[in-house]
């Protein structure tokens, strides 16, 4: 298993509507596209000095299908226009993890 994980910036002013954004567009139009390998996604949102700090964790079946949903170079950041215009900064890379281990309470 891989988890991509990202990091992006906003300002208190952008940085609910960022999240809706994320909530109702990005992250419904990525499970719209059925993504072969793709498990889940997962936002973590914390606040910082003048704003918001997001992190996305994806998880995949293999780099394969990280390919499937970035493209080739699948390092780099997967931002949409409308995004980018609510973010102060990201990063412009992704990074990816081997999963060794993963254990749930149950």
């Amino acid at each position: 298993m891989i988890c991509r994980i990202w990091h992006g910036w906003a300002t208190e002013a952008n940085a609910d509507a960022y999240e809706r954004l994320l909530r109702s567009e990005i992250f419904v139009g990525i499970l719209r596209r059925e993504i072969p390998g793709f498990q889940a996604i997962d936002l973590l949102r914390r606040s910082v000095p003048g704003g918001a700090e997001f992190v996305t964790l994806m998880w995949f079946d293999s780099i394969e299908a990280v390919q499937s949903f970035a493209g080739p170079d699948y390092e780099a950041a997967v931002v949409p226009p409308e995004a980018r215009q609510l973010l102060m900064r990201f990063d412009s890379r992704s990074a990816h993890y081997t999963v060794t281990e993963r254990r749930s309470a149950s």
